[in-house]
């Protein structure tokens, strides 16, 4: 097995870290190798706030993915997440020398290389740059440029952006770690490749990834990224309330939200009650499932009005026919389904990373939890695709498009002697 068919996701959560180790079968289906998970230390809002802390989680989850995959991890494709996260609509151009020569790999690469040199904000830098739709010599809505003739190569872009600092802070975290840095990919970006189908992105879908100390938002329509959001609140929030709500200590606030928390207190009868253990020597203490309900869906409905205020301001409200995919480790929620589709009035479903993985996944990684780390792997592949791509003669590239070429000069050739049989006679 070479060590290049193998893709390593690191998935750098504010309350897991997990590294996902997987390959591609002959079917082209991603068959996860193994995994490893660790609590995140040193992780605050999906900003690294202890480098060393961090770096230790790091470790511990890539040395149990190593060890249960038999892989020896050295490079890791990376998420990154944050309030700090920005993204902006631009267009560019190139102009071409040539009407001759069809648009090839290098033009598009060309064009996507100018992006990067738009002059930021201070402090800030692009860590993506994504191509949205082609417009050659002023004819828009061109998914597919290359092989087609053109002088004025234009596109419309979704760039992406965040802080220097917090960029920096990750890619030291993965250096310290004794691992190489393969690339830093937008978190909702990578979820949405293990959740969305093709044509939920072409009719029109929004990815929700709640995470624990952000809830990401990814907007696709017509097949392509329109709108991306991070939001600065996630289950951590919701676990402090209950604490402050129950005056209980936080590891018990987060078992009674994942064991019998419900984002609706509808669902939830005044009789039911839940006992919590006493600090030493102190009596147990009451809960009523209803109340703590209460307080879980007051903190949702306000992360789902978030949520809905994103997609209004996105533009693409009306346009939205797969409604909203909740994932991330917070859509393991209880009735989260069902109240969000009471605030938004939209079609909602809960997405699972099954998308693109062979049948023989564990039940663990198909967990609306590990979205984002089963997505890297995918996104690593594609990029690995690109490369190779790239890295092909352009002859072998535009080999498709050569044979389209030659159909057109046979066409125009018979045209052409057509033409001269007639003057002739």
């Amino acid at each position: 097995m070479e060590q290049s068919e193998i893709i390593v996701g690191l998935d750098i959560g504010t309350t897991k870290i997990a590294a996902i180790v997987g390959r591609k079968n002959e079917f082209g289906k991603i068959e996860i190798l193994g995994f490893g998970k660790s609590d995140s230390i040193g992780v605050a809002r999906g900003v690294v706030a202890n480098i060393e802390k961090t770096v230790t989680s790091i470790k511990e989850a890539v040395d149990k993915a190593s060890q249960a995959s038999g892989v020896e991890i050295g490079l890791v494709h990376v998420g990154i997440a944050g309030q700090h996260i920005k993204s902006i609509q631009h267009r560019g151009s190139i102009m071409r020398n040539s009407l001759d020569d069809e648009i090839s790999q290098k033009d598009l690469d060309a064009l996507v290389e100018n992006m990067y040199k738009l002059v930021m904000q201070p402090g800030e830098e692009i860590i993506d740059v994504i191509p949205q739709e082609f417009i050659i010599d002023k004819e828009p809505g061109i998914k597919e440029p290359i092989g087609m003739a053109g002088i004025c190569l234009e596109a419309n872009f979704h760039i992406i952006t965040g802080q220097v600092a917090s960029v920096k802070n990750i890619e030291k975290c993965i250096l310290r770690s004794k691992l190489e840095l393969a690339d830093l990919i937008l978190e909702p970006i990578a979820s949405a490749e293990a959740v969305l189908s093709a044509e939920e992105k072409e009719a029109g879908v929004v990815l929700v990834d709640i995470g624990g100390g952000t809830t990401d938002i990814a907007i696709f329509q017509d097949g392509i990224i329109r709108h991306t959001a991070v939001i600065p609140f996630g289950g951590n929030v919701i676990t402090e309330d209950i604490k402050e709500g129950c005056s209980i200590i936080r590891n018990q606030a987060e078992r009674l939200k994942t064991k019998f928390g419900s984002a609706l207190s509808s669902e939830n009868r005044e009789d039911e009650i839940v006992l919590i253990p006493g600090l030493k020597g102190r009596d147990p203490k009451e809960i009523s499932l209803k109340s703590l309900a209460n307080i879980i869906q007051a903190r949702m409905e306000e992360i789902v009005e978030h949520i809905y205020y994103e997609i209004k301001n996105s533009g693409y409200e009306k346009k939205l026919i797969g409604g909203i995919v909740l994932t991330g480790g917070g859509a393991q929620l209880k009735h989260i389904k069902e109240l969000t589709t009471y605030v938004t009035g939209m079609d909602v479903r809960i997405g699972r990373p099954n998308e693109h993985l062979a049948n023989n996944v564990a039940d663990e990684i198909a967990s609306p939890m590990y979205a984002t780390g089963v997505g890297l792997v995918i996104k690593g592949f594609q990029k690995l695709d690109l490369r190779r791509d790239k890295s092909k003669p352009e002859e072998i590239q535009n080999n498709k498009i050569k044979k389209e070429g030659g159909f057109l000069e046979r066409f125009f050739s018979k045209g052409k002697k057509f033409f001269d049989e007639e003057e002739n006679s």
